[in-house]
């Protein structure tokens, strides 16, 4: 009979909490939609297209540059 009671207040416990924990979850999701955060990987990614981006726009500047002393040259 106390077995029989106790595991009676054991599932009434064990309801509140799952409850309790589905609802922190999808408190704890909403606030982190809201906060427009990035992952570790996208910011990676990022890096590396900045530094891609910077390297061919340096290339480019260079050819600029001769390009601009052919003409200098030729005058």
């Amino acid at each position: 009979m106390i077995e029989t009671l106790l595991q009676a207040i054991l599932e009434q416990i064990e309801q509140p909490k799952t409850d309790l924990e589905h609802n922190l979850r999808a408190l704890l999701n909403e606030a982190v939609t809201k906060m427009d955060l990035v992952s570790r990987d996208e910011i990676e990614r990022q890096k590396t297209a900045l530094n891609n981006a910077n390297q061919r726009l340096t290339e480019l500047l260079l050819q600029v540059e001769a390009l601009e002393q052919k003409i200098q040259n030729k005058k």
